[in-house]
């Protein structure tokens, strides 16, 4: 009995383990559902919060330290009897033809040897609503008739008389100062904060996007830009970018033609911002700011509080979030002595649209989801009542070209309603066929049938054919627009971009 060896005092231990441990056969009892649910949703929440607060700081830190490179300028200095603030934001967005830090290989290729008139080449009122889900975009024609007041001249120090002028040229006359002071005069609107962008920022902003699609009914060429685009949809670089917006020879509106591209081109571009993520990306948003702050001018006040602020809103944004228009215009050829022809506003309802952004309210009662997209017809310079068109059948479809014609009739086209086989079979794009001295009417046809290639034939006469393709989809409802017409003519970003 004495001789049992003593246990050891770690055996009972381990032996207490074991016991506590259940026996092989018995199921494992559930987990605690109290204990581990909260526990998880906790790391959870930690983790999220981590991650959300980490980027946060990096876009901070990002924007913060480019801050100090955005070149200032004071554009309200000594500015008194200044309009009334209204609610949200309003951005006096200026284009100027500086092209200093262009290369000269881009000079050539884009067209941008002359000189800069150092006046502004777009002027932009962009408005961002007070919760910052909508943004409305203004132009103003760079030939508005303006007045400047009496005013003391910065440079000479003299007394200047007041003078009209247009309003492009109060950028070479007082800078950014005059602008601003003749854009609140002529608006009421309070300005409250300036940005100029020049040439080269364009370029740059869209290219290290990775460019910007946009489409175009009818084929798009301006010797003066070197603008040569086909009908249909192209991925635009900076310097395809800039021809697209500068163009003024396209078409017979001109500068108001130009500005309907502006337009479609911005709501593009906020399209592709927002759609390829680049603003929930850190680096890549240092990367768009690098590019744009690194040569863009703007006021004191504009700082990484108002960029992040902007970059947030435009995070919630969607084309249908953004809408752009044209102030209204009451005389396209308005004579001024001394000064030429000139574009006069219309002042009652140019007052009406600027009380709205005063007021904060939408530029126009439809809003996403309310009307289908591209449901506005498009602009075309002769009525569709005024084009006979022959309809063609060149594919092997049993009929195609009855389809077409009947489709033409409806959209207000003289279709002949005797359709006819094509000697070829196998077209893959639809063809508009016309007689050189019918060159209007044929791209208005072109801007019916989207994708549509022209072919000029001499000698043709007025009747206008078309050779039905592969290609062909729908018939575009198409309009002549006046542009002295008056209203505000308001779209929708996803009325512009591409489908």
């Amino acid at each position: 009995m004495s001789s049992t060896p003593p246990r050891s005092p770690a055996r009972p231990q381990r032996r207490s383990q074991q016991t506590a441990a259940p026996p092989r056969s018995a199921p494992m009892p559930p987990p605690p559902v109290r204990r581990r649910r909260p526990r998880w949703a906790m790391r959870a929440v930690t983790t999220l919060s981590v991650v959300v607060l980490a980027s946060a700081g990096i876009g901070h830190a990002v924007v913060s330290s480019l801050d100090a490179d955005i070149a200032r300028v004071d554009p309200f200095k000594d500015m008194k009897n200044r309009p009334r603030a209204g609610h949200g934001m309003n951005v006096l967005l200026v284009g100027t033809d500086g092209r200093d830090r262009i290369s000269e290989d881009e000079r050539r290729r884009y067209r941008l040897g002359g000189q800069p008139c150092h006046c502004t080449d777009t002027m932009m009122i962009v408005h961002l609503s007070e919760d910052r889900k909508r943004a409305s975009v203004v132009s103003l024609p760079r030939d508005s008739y303006a007045e400047v007041p009496a005013r003391v001249d910065p440079v000479t120090g003299r007394e200047r008389a007041p003078h009209p002028v247009k309003l492009n040229a109060a950028y070479a006359e007082g800078g950014p100062n005059l602008t601003v002071s003749m854009v609140e005069d002529l608006t009421q609107l309070k300005i409250d904060h300036y940005l100029e962008v020049d040439f080269t920022t364009f370029m740059r902003t869209v290219d290290v996007l990775g460019g910007v699609q946009i489409c175009t009914t009818e084929p798009l060429k301006d010797s003066y830009t070197g603008l040569d685009l086909a009908a249909g949809p192209h991925m635009l670089t900076g310097g395809q970018a800039l021809q697209f917006v500068r163009s003024r020879h396209v078409d017979g509106a001109s500068d108001l033609g130009r500005m309907k591209r502006q337009q479609r081109f911005l709501a593009a571009l906020i399209e592709r911002a927002t759609s390829s993520r680049v603003l929930l990306n850190p680096m890549q948003f240092r990367d768009v700011a690098r590019t744009v702050l690194g040569s863009v001018r703007a006021d004191k006040g504009f700082h990484t509080d108002e960029l992040l602020d902007l970059g947030r809103a435009m995070r919630n944004f969607s084309p249908s979030s953004s809408e752009f228009t044209t102030v209204p215009i009451a005389q396209m050829a308005y004579v001024v002595k001394g000064l030429g022809s000139a574009v006069k506003w219309d002042p009652v309802k140019a007052d009406q649209l600027f009380r709205s952004l005063r007021d904060d309210r939408p530029l126009t009662v439809h809003r996403a989801g309310s009307r289908p997209r591209q449901s506005r017809p498009a602009p075309v310079e002769v009525a569709p009542q005024q084009i006979r068109v022959q309809v063609e059948n060149g594919t092997s479809t049993i009929g195609l070209a009855r389809r077409v014609d009947t489709a033409l009739a409806a959209a207000g086209f003289r279709a002949t309603g005797a359709p006819v086989d094509a000697k070829e079979h196998a077209v893959r794009r639809t063809q508009v066929l016309y007689d050189p001295h019918w060159d209007r009417s044929a791209r208005s046809l072109a801007a019916a049938l989207p994708g549509s290639e022209l072919r000029a034939v001499p000698g043709q006469g007025p009747t206008l054919r078309v050779i039905v393709g592969f290609d062909y989809r729908q018939v575009q409802r198409v309009q002549v627009e006046d542009p002295a017409q008056g209203a505000a003519a308001v779209v929708t970003g996803d009325e512009v971009v591409c489908p």
